[in-house]
């Protein structure tokens, strides 16, 4: 028989969100559970672009700054990808902007590096700093002019 953590993390993979909201009422603490590759509910919700699911996990106390086995907060990576829905979502919902992984990269500097624009300016709104340095020593600016993104050298300056 299979434990409800794995049917819970099945759920979020297949987006079954009645399932989700059975197994969130039988056993709350789900929400906050890892799975064995370190991923938590939110992270994988937002992997997976998925707006109600991420929505339902908030609304039930999943914690928003939860970190995966490389320390990245579900905000690094909607910023890596470039999801300005579920970026504006974490933010309003108290994600740390700037949280680090293990490398040091923050949010702002995965979306410099993958020339997210509107991210960078949302995430620059909520007070992301930019004077952040990643573990090889380079901050967003930094990356940006490695890159040569103008407008993000723009932003950045």
């Amino acid at each position: 028989m299979k434990r409800d953590s794995d049917v819970f993390f099945e759920a979020l993979r297949v987006g079954d969100k009645d399932r989700l909201k059975a197994l969130m009422c039988i056993n709350p603490q789900l929400v906050n559970e890892t799975d064995a590759r370190g991923f938590t509910p939110l992270i994988l919700a937002t992997y997976f672009d998925n707006e109600i699911a991420t929505q339902m996990l908030i609304e039930n106390n999943a914690d928003i700054n939860a970190k995966d086995g490389s320390g990245n907060t579900a905000l690094i990576g909607v910023c890596f990808k470039g999801n300005m829905s579920l970026s504006t979502t974490l933010l309003a919902n108290g994600a740390d902007v700037n949280a680090v992984n293990k490398d040091g990269t923050t949010a702002l500097s995965f979306a410099t590096q993958y020339n997210k624009i509107d991210i960078v300016k949302l995430l620059l709104e909520h007070g992301a700093d930019k004077t952040i340095e990643d573990n090889s020593g380079k901050t967003a600016l930094a990356h940006a002019k490695a890159k040569g993104f103008t407008e993000l050298v723009s932003l950045l300056k």
